[in-house]
């Protein structure tokens, strides 16, 4: 019981640190929910600076969301054993497009996880629950102590 109150807050506190340093989630405003290990729930609200046309976001903008959803949910399944994750490779889909204040939520699952290989799907939907995007991805899991997430904390004597 002690060791798995220890592992939730080792993951608790990976979050933290991932929420603190990801500055491309700050200037997008994700939100970030933890459901379960290995699932997650991300939001954004699609805004001007999304766009590419004068009514739909920009494609790479739903990829980016994706490959956080992606990746957050690896994250959350190896959190508390002091990893991170990096995106080895993703293939997205696209469905619909979305538009200038739309709510898209994402949800992101990890199918597969090994000692270092993590396999994960997702699906972004908007605010009518209409599929924008869905997606596949493969991730590297790696000692927290090896990133440069751990050099920035130390640099900043928050480790």
């Amino acid at each position: 019981m002690l060791i798995a109150i220890i592992l939730a807050f080792y993951m608790e506190k990976l979050i933290e640190i991932y929420n603190q340093v990801n500055q491309f989630g700050k200037d997008n405003n994700f939100e970030l929910e933890i459901i379960n290990q290995g699932e997650i729930k991300y939001k954004m609200t699609i805004q001007a600076k999304h766009l590419a046309t004068p009514t739909a976001a920009h494609g790479g903008v739903i990829a980016a969301m994706m490959d956080g959803v992606l990746g957050v949910a690896a994250l959350s399944a190896v959190a508390e054993e002091g990893k991170l994750v990096s995106t080895i490779e993703f293939k997205i889909s696209y469905y619909d497009p979305a538009f200038e204040d739309d709510i898209l939520t994402g949800m992101g699952l990890v199918d597969k996880k090994g000692n270092r290989i993590i396999f994960a799907s997702g699906e972004i939907k908007n605010q009518h629950n209409k599929t924008v995007a869905k997606a596949t991805g493969t991730f590297n899991a790696y000692p927290f102590e090896k990133s440069d997430v751990a050099e920035y904390m130390k640099n900043t004597q928050q480790l």
